[in-house]
């Protein structure tokens, strides 16, 4: 890993930090940036587990391996793990990384809070984790925590709000952080509208996050009182109202699940062009989708609600918003398209990946337009055609484009190139599973199999099964990138300073802004 600028690493009168001490007090972006990096990869594999753990039980109907209470432990846990462990630590991972170069800045605007930001996290995981040793087990109430089921857990619920909390923190402190760099540190003469989509995607998602991490943590404080202190806010016996809290919690989990997202369109953004190698198709019709994207997530949080009984004024609302919210995602899809398109086109890893994220995640956009449909999603709603869908979004969309970005930038990060055949095998095998995984639980969701549930009706034994098996290839064929990541980094082929043959150089100039620029010269590729 590039120990650049060492300067950055003083914490002391006695030169740079040595060792582990060097980790623990860097303000280098990059440093930071792979710390994010390798704690998500870790978190992957302990939320991954706990998936096999679900699926190991959903294998054959009847209860065989775990308490149920354990398995909704395990549902629970999964997603906040995923969502707030994996995919989010991962982009702010490449943010740190790339931001600073893409727009040729030193480093980061804010470097020691940068550090601080990546130190709560591991805290953070470990009291939500710790939780699961406690009495009474980790919280059950699924990952939206709805009251009143949350409320009637154990004690150790107070831990997982205290985690919540740290990540929020943690977020917020990161958002501020990208926020700040990307106005104060562009090179001289480099406008907004020159910046790579990546960084304009990363602008956006860090003003959405802080916008919403204090709406959760309101919700799970409101919680907290409710449950300890004795306050009614979502208790109907003592005057509250349960619908409420997932008014509140809807309000930061659909803006939530755009932030899981929009990075990945930014860099996506910046691989297709580079294999199709032609510049970008419709690079300002890009920025202002993503804007659009980011104000209309703030209208449709209550799609998630179609059943609990709103006036028909407000489902129409949120039906015909969640529908306009579509169309800016079309654009983007169209955009991608039109680049391929006539392009000189190879297939690297990356490009493997970004391509199977273009196909991927349309299917699951398609069944999320069927979800918006009120009449429609009174019937899917809470069954496996919900969890169907957004697994297509979250999986072949959120974390196909880490792993397409780190096979994209491991030779700039590390010098080396990665294995390209093994790159390649972990591409296929893992799409092979994932849609053996994922494709049938639309089958029983249509059928009515309801989620978060340990047992169920014969009826859908075949499927879950299927589902199993492609669960367990999906989770193993991951060993196959750690096993790259790990043999580019020790050593392998040299990469040249034009990694991508054809990407004309400094791959920031080519894929994303407009084709002109005004610079007199470029900005410093290295920080």
């Amino acid at each position: 890993m590039s120990t650049a600028a060492a300067g950055h690493h003083e914490h002391d009168d006695h030169g740079p930090a040595k060792g582990w001490t060097r980790w623990l007090y860097t303000t280098n972006h990059k440093d930071i940036g792979t710390l994010y990096l390798l704690f998500a990869l870790v978190m992957f594999f302990i939320g991954g587990g706990m998936a096999l753990i679900i699926r190991a039980e959903l294998f054959q109907p009847g209860l065989q391996l775990v308490d149920p209470l354990f398995f909704n432990s395990m549902t629970t846990m999964h997603a906040l793990v995923m969502i707030f462990g994996v995919v989010m630590p991962a982009f702010v991972g490449l943010a740190n990384w790339m931001i600073p170069m893409m727009i040729g800045g030193p480093d980061m605007a804010l470097p020691r809070m940068n550090n601080w930001s990546f130190w709560i996290m591991p805290f953070a995981f470990l009291l939500l984790l710790s939780t699961l040793f406690m009495e009474g087990g980790g919280p059950a109430g699924g990952w939206t925590l709805y009251a009143p089921l949350s409320l009637q857990g154990p004690d150790s619920f107070a831990f997982v709000i205290f985690s919540i909390h740290f990540m929020g923190i943690s977020s917020v402190m990161g958002s501020i952080n990208i926020v700040a760099t990307i106005f104060n540190m562009r090179a001289p003469g480099m406008s907004l509208m020159q910046m790579p989509l990546f960084v304009w995607t990363w602008l956006i998602t860090a003003y959405l996050l802080i916008a919403v991490i204090p709406v959760l943590a309101g919700a799970v404080t409101m919680l907290l009182t409710d449950r300890f202190f004795g306050t009614s806010f979502f208790n109907a016996a003592g005057g509250g109202d349960p619908v409420m809290y997932q008014h509140i919690f809807w309000f930061f989990g659909h803006p939530e699940v755009y932030i899981l997202i929009l990075p990945a369109f930014g860099i996506i953004s910046s691989i297709i062009p580079t294999f199709a190698r032609k510049p970008l198709f419709g690079y300002a019709s890009m920025v202002y989708a993503t804007a659009s994207i980011a104000f209309l997530s703030f209208i449709v949080w209550a799609h998630h609600m179609f059943t609990v009984g709103m006036p028909l004024a407000g489902e129409m609302f949120f039906m015909f918003a969640t529908m306009m919210i579509s169309v800016p995602t079309g654009v983007k899809v169209f955009n991608w398209v039109a680049t391929m398109w006539r392009g000189s086109m190879t297939f690297e890893t990356p490009m493997l990946f970004a391509i199977g994220f273009l196909v991927m995640f349309t299917i699951g956009g398609l069944s999320g337009l069927m979800l918006a449909i009120t009449p429609a999603d009174i019937q899917y709603h809470d069954t496996y055609f919900v969890v169907a869908h957004f697994h297509y979004v979250l999986v072949p969309g959120a974390i196909y484009s880490i792993m397409a970005a780190t096979y994209y930038w491991l030779p700039k990060w590390t010098g080396n190139m990665y294995d390209e055949k093994w790159g390649k095998i972990h591409f296929w095998v893992s799409t092979v599973f994932l849609n053996v995984l994922f494709f049938p639980m639309h089958f029983v969701g249509l059928a009515g199999m309801p989620r978060r549930i340990p047992d169920y009706n014969l009826q859908f034994a075949d499927w879950n099964a299927i589902a199993t098996i492609g669960a367990f290839g999906f989770g193993f064929s991951q060993l196959i990138f750690v096993y790259v990541i790990f043999k580019c980094i020790k050593g392998g082929a040299k990469a040249t300073d034009e990694v991508w043959d054809g990407a004309e150089g400094l791959e920031w100039t080519v894929p994303s802004p407009a084709p002109y620029h005004t610079f007199e010269k470029p900005p410093a590729q290295y920080s």
